[in-house]
């Protein structure tokens, strides 16, 4: 069990529930709704994983879980928590980015709108623009992550990495695709929203290969709903 003070208060987190599943039912403001048998599960999971989550709603899921026990500074009350991952990397990462001092479990969450294997390249390779741009990470925090993990997160960095042509084609795919979303941005779409549009555009018609006829997809999509 682990304990941290955060400018909130304070939490103990364990892996007491360490994975849950269950049909997701609904996804709102960064909580998914899971039922499980007679029950139904709140588990709040990181802004990166909303968008794929959002096309799971009714879907039987899978999440890596952690339990966390969050209250007051004055410790007089605490309310049981569930933070869900889409893996058991992606968890692990997750507290060893909690241990950055400022950075506590619900702003990691936050600021996770990014997949921990792309954040923790940034932090290896100093990219300092990437972090500034994640949400509530100014310079003094961007530079806190580097100095305190620099060292620690090569192998998150290199999950998921398949041969050199797979790795090529997959870095040309996320190269248009985050073109696209910037655009998206741009435009006023909040980052999950717009993860979301594109992600269901992909889905839909596999074969675009560029940014433009992604944003056109997006925006023809968001016209229908």
């Amino acid at each position: 069990m682990i304990e941290r003070t955060t400018a909130l208060g304070w939490y103990h987190r364990n892996r007491m529930i360490s994975r849950i599943e269950g049909v997701l039912i609904e996804l709102e403001d960064g909580r998914a709704h899971l039922r499980c048998g007679g029950l139904v599960y709140e588990v709040l999971v990181p802004a990166a994983d909303r968008g794929a989550l959002t096309l799971e709603v009714g879907s039987s899921i899978e999440l890596h879980t952690l339990h966390l026990l969050e209250g007051t500074s004055q410790g007089s009350s605490f309310r049981p928590r569930l933070i869900g991952f889409a893996t058991a990397g992606d968890r692990a990462f997750f507290e060893l980015f909690t241990t950055v001092k400022g950075i506590g479990a619900r702003k990691a969450l936050r600021v996770m709108e990014v997949p921990p294997a792309r954040i923790a390249r940034a932090i290896v390779e100093q990219d300092l623009v990437l972090l500034k741009s994640l949400p509530e990470v100014g310079k003094r925090t961007a530079e806190a992550i580097v100095v305190e993990l620099k060292d620690k997160v090569d192998d998150f960095m290199d999950q998921g990495a398949g041969s050199e042509p797979e790795r090529h084609a997959t870095e040309a795919i996320e190269a248009f695709v985050e073109e696209a979303i910037a655009v998206l941005l741009q435009l006023g779409e909040p980052r999950n929203r717009a993860e979301e549009l594109v992600e269901r555009v992909t889905r839909a018609d596999p074969t675009i290969d560029t940014a433009d006829l992604l944003v056109t997809g997006a925006l023809r999509l968001k016209q229908m709903n």
